[in-house]
């Protein structure tokens, strides 16, 4: 039955898409894939993580396709997809609360609640349109991190669920994003050219910051980056071209912080394991050497790559290092001037047509004192801490690949928040679905130690 619902999504997407019926779509596929979300919460909850996740990946795909077809739309509410898919589990947070602290979901509930905060702070303060729309990537990630660790009973299904969803994530959004730079399809060009984001790249083949299915390079770093690291925990046959798809295509997103965060990632999951499993994984990191370095080495993929590396030695005169610098150097007073915060929605504002456009701050650190102020984000970023610090006091994992993994992911993204907003939208889904998967992890691998 569960295949047989996201099958008939599946099937109704594809006629609508070849009918002419792109409006139609925009419309009804948020709706219906929340139904389908909500049968799969209550009878498949492993799949439901899975089909999650495949949203996120692939609806600004969708919606290209669809504007393409159909004529551009922005806002498009195809777009609300993911938000009402995860939102789901905002029945858990109801059912669970009342007993999360014995769970050991303190972390979780000060960052929940935290975002609620922010939230009622924005409805006095801006549009109830702008405060919705932000609260909607700020509350998700956090409610599906809580979802996942409270259902650490069911942990081995999730990890090896997890574990299939990221594999085939990183062998087809990689192989994509190598068609996506080599070819410049042309509902990604009319994307870039309707949104004029310049920083993406040209619409032109060879010339695009790969962004592949999702909506920006960002994400798309921080999805393939998670996935390149679980491939390491992984023995599928397809992990090889899995890993030598995503790292290219990693490569040619150009997001430097991201690859900062894969190294520390790599180095956590390497400390962490035990001597043997360090020595499979050394030998797992050279076979992907191999068979990755010769393919940046050739055109047209060695000149783009070498010249972003070769921006590491000279920040100074790199163009965006230095509007970065001067963006933050901006607005760091403001963002920690204001002790109960501006409220969610403040780093929003509609312009003259009537769209909804983004103040960029560059940080994660920022935007988080910006929203919440100190009386929101302390608990916020203390719950997201208390995390990270209770998972690597943990040693009851050292035998368990994936567990480590996932808390490698989380810090990783964790390190990144200096220069991203990386704890919303998909990028936080990430972050805290990884904290999630290690917190549950670690309760399931105790549990198995009392018994």
């Amino acid at each position: 039955m569960a295949w047989l619902a996201i099958g008939g999504l599946t099937l109704f997407t594809i006629v609508c898409y070849f009918g002419g019926a792109g409006n139609l779509l925009r419309q009804v596929f948020p709706v219906a894939s929340f139904l389908v979300g909500v049968f799969l919460y209550a009878r498949y909850p492993c799949l439901y993580i899975g089909y999650t996740w495949w949203v996120w990946f692939l609806i600004a795909l969708l919606r290209r396709l669809i504007d393409f077809r159909s004529g551009w739309v922005d806002p498009s509410p195809i777009l609300l997809a993911p938000f009402l898919v995860t939102l789901i589990t905002f029945y858990t947070f109801i059912r669970h609360l009342p007993k999360s602290y014995r769970m050991g979901g303190l972390p979780f509930i000060l960052s929940i609640f935290s975002v609620i905060y922010g939230f009622l702070i924005g409805l006095v303060n801006f549009s109830p349109v702008l405060v919705f729309r932000t609260m909607l990537d700020w509350l998700s990630p956090v409610l599906f991190g809580f979802h996942i660790f409270v259902n650490w009973r069911h942990y081995p299904n999730l990890r090896e669920n997890t574990k299939t969803v990221f594999l085939w994530g990183v062998l087809l959004t990689g192989a994509y994003g190598i068609y996506q730079y080599l070819v410049a399809p042309e509902w990604d060009t009319n994307w870039l050219v309707n949104t004029k984001l310049t920083s993406f790249g040209n619409p032109a083949p060879l010339e695009i910051r790969v962004w592949s299915t999702m909506h920006s390079p960002g994400p798309f770093a921080i999805v393939i980056m998670a996935g390149l690291i679980l491939l390491f925990s992984s023995q599928h046959p397809l992990r090889i071209p899995a890993s030598v798809a995503g790292y290219l295509a990693f490569l040619l997103s150009m997001v430097r912080s991201a690859w900062g965060g894969w190294l520390v990632g790599l180095l956590s999951l390497l400390s962490s394991l035990k001597p043997k499993l360090q020595m499979r994984l050394v030998v797992t990191i050279l076979v992907m050497v191999i068979c990755v370095i010769p393919l940046t080495t050739i055109e047209p993929f060695a000149q783009v790559i070498n010249e972003r590396f070769q921006s590491f030695a000279n920040l100074e005169e790199d163009q965006s290092y230095v509007d970065r610098s001067k963006n933050y150097d901006r607005n760091i007073g403001i963002a920690l001037s204001n002790v109960l915060g501006n409220g969610i929605g403040g780093t929003w504002f509609v312009d003259k047509d009537g769209k909804l456009i983004q103040i960029v701050l560059d940080s994660g650190i920022l935007d988080t004192f910006f929203a919440l102020g100190w009386f929101g984000a302390i608990p916020y970023l203390g719950g997201m801490i208390l995390l990270i610090y209770t998972l690597f006091q943990d040693s009851s994992s050292r035998s368990d690949p994936f567990a480590n993994a996932s808390r490698s992911i989380a810090l990783a993204i964790v390190f990144q928040l200096i220069f991203s907003s990386l704890m919303i939208s998909l990028s936080g889904v990430v972050l805290w679905g990884f904290l999630g998967l290690a917190m549950a992890a670690k309760k399931y691998n105790h549990h198995q130690l009392t018994m």
